[in-house]
């Protein structure tokens, strides 16, 4: 290693270092695991990427057990960019916003999403994919995760807005991923170099297998389990690798710059609130509120209903004296529900957004005279600042619930699945009395409109049983999900946590596909190894942090 060390130092115009404090700094993201890098690498260009990447394949040819691994922010929730080896760092120097043109952005991945919007705003423009984790996370996690957030319901995920991503191959040879017509895929597919071999044994992998691929996408409305290959090959014949890279959480290529098409927000909004007693009739009126065309339709729990009122005072703290005094006030009716044991099983959120005010009320009415046979409890919130609070419990809750109770860990294990909403009657019951027997302090919450749900219990992770409650909880709720026709992850990705998943989920012969899509790009295996392919149970138990 040593010699590597001093190889990197030498070539590359970016930092390195192998001081505890920085490889300390970056053994962790927001999962439950710890990873100790042996070096941190700061690259300060593309070119810094392509050295780099050379330099870790030249040691792997000579024998070293060495790999890269890519991170921006470092909140991710499954581990994505946690490594023993080299961990190269995009925030400090690869964070420019290029270009901010008409409709899209040339970003570098470093750049933080509240840095980003800041320069999209100028010209009324959003990436509207971006994730709860906006104002910490930055655009190499969001495209590598294949990101979406609460108004992925209208616009869709990620993938759907990267046009074309610059990337370093495992040889440190750099390309250009876009769409492609069938003649450039032609031409693509003549180069005698790592690019034009990529190009030949994808489109042979993808056209042999067109059927099984297409066959074994999740049959829901987000997902980023496994490698996207059902997005590769268009219809009218389009090839496409930027699809694939998006979502491949860095263990194909290294991503260095990427353009993304923007969308203008709509300026107005309004809310219809729906408090549910009963789950029964829950698929009818999701079909209901969905065919009025909400931009974002969310749920929480009762859990974090009444966690959100316990804690309403810490919460209150962390804002400005008028805004804590005016949402207090706005609390008074959630805490006289507690109070008279009226707490809802789930409160639902769903937002229409519109040009006009009026028309975003009037869509929100609509919605509500929609439900009116059910005879539910429903407000329609006239503008955002009425609907603040519930947008507040939604986001917050469980980060109060975190800070607050002492000696408890956050452990997202089972955070991020994905289930038709037509199966919730029976698949609720089920998942709610599987999560009973563990007693658990959790909340559930998620993107009800498209049966996303992220459930994070708090747990004393110095524990023993600890362990082993991760190993079989996960286990037995991602049976249930898998049964239901769902997927392991619609946002957050595979990483440590959920690889060990994917054989499940997918199959044999379709694991098979993402193993030779990942010797196809990375033959050596030096791109974030142990991550969607390759992943075990062991390292799931032998990575688990302990919290003192």
């Amino acid at each position: 290693m040593q010699e590597l060390i001093e190889q990197l130092r030498s070539s590359l115009s970016g930092d390195v270092t192998d001081e505890a404090a920085e490889r300390e700094k970056h053994s962790r993201d927001t999962s439950l695991f710890t990873r100790m890098p042996s070096l941190v690498v700061y690259p300060k260009s593309a070119d810094d990427v392509s050295v780099l990447v050379r330099s870790i394949r030249e040691a792997k040819e000579r024998g070293q057990d060495v790999s890269v691994t890519a991170r921006s922010a470092g909140t991710d929730m499954s581990g994505g960019p946690l490594t023993r080896s080299v961990v190269a760092v995009f925030t400090r120097y690869l964070n420019k916003v290029h270009e901010v043109g008409d409709g899209y952005a040339v970003v570098e991945p470093g750049s933080y999403y509240r840095d980003f919007e800041k320069e999209t705003l100028k010209k009324n423009l959003i990436l509207p994919s971006y994730p709860a984790s906006r104002s910490i996370a930055a655009l190499g996690g969001i495209i590598n995760n294949d990101s979406g957030g609460e108004r992925t319901l209208e616009y869709g995920k990620t993938r759907d807005y990267v046009e074309e991503l610059d990337v370093v191959l495992s040889d440190g040879s750099q390309a250009l991923f876009k769409k492609l017509s069938p003649a450039e895929l032609a031409e693509k597919k003549e180069l005698q170099t790592l690019e034009g071999q990529i190009y030949r044994d994808m489109h042979r992998l993808i056209s042999d297998n067109y059927e099984a691929i297409k066959a074994a996408r999740p049959k829901v409305s987000k997902n980023s389990a496994g490698y996207a290959l059902w997005e590769v090959l268009g219809e009218d014949g389009s090839f496409n690798l930027a699809k694939l890279i998006t979502g491949a959480q860095g263990t194909l290529t290294l991503v260095t710059k990427a353009k993304l098409r923007l969308i203008h927000p709509q300026p107005h909004r309004s809310m219809l609130v729906i408090f549910l007693k009963d789950i029964k009739d829950l698929p009818e009126i999701v079909r209901r509120v969905l065919a009025r065309n909400p931009e974002s339709f969310e749920s929480y729990d009762d859990h974090t209903f009444k966690l959100a009122v316990q804690f309403l005072p810490q919460m209150l703290s962390q804002m400005g004296l008028l805004r804590a005094l005016r949402l207090g006030m706005a609390f008074i009716p959630e805490m006289l529900m507690l109070l008279r044991g009226g707490v809802p099983k789930l409160v639902l959120m769903a937002e229409f957004s519109e040009d006009t005010h009026q028309i975003a009320v009037v869509r929100a009415q609509q919605a509500k005279d929609d439900l009116a046979e059910f005879e539910l409890p429903t407000k329609v919130l006239k503008n955002e600042r009425v609907s603040e609070k519930y947008w507040i419990v939604r986001r917050e809750s469980f980060a109060l619930l975190r800070k607050n109770l002492h000696g408890y860990y956050a452990s997202p294990f089972i955070d991020d699945f994905v289930v038709p909403p037509d199966t919730y009657p029976e698949f609720l019951p089920r998942l709610y009395a599987i999560l009973d027997e563990y007693k658990l302090i959790d909340t559930i919450a998620g993107h009800i409109g498209n049966g996303n749900f992220h459930i994070i219990p708090l747990m004393d992770l110095n524990k023993p049983e600890s362990k082993k409650i991760i190993i079989e909880l996960s286990r037995r709720v991602y049976d249930l999900v898998i049964e239901y026709g769902g997927t392991t992850t619609g946002e957050h990705n595979d990483g440590i946590i959920r690889t060990p998943y994917l054989p499940q989920l997918f199959g044999e012969h379709v694991m098979s596909l993402f193993e030779e899509t990942k010797r196809i790009f990375d033959p050596l295996n030096i791109f974030n190894p142990g991550k969607k392919v390759g992943g075990t149970f062991a390292d799931i138990e032998r990575d688990l942090l302990t919290k003192s």
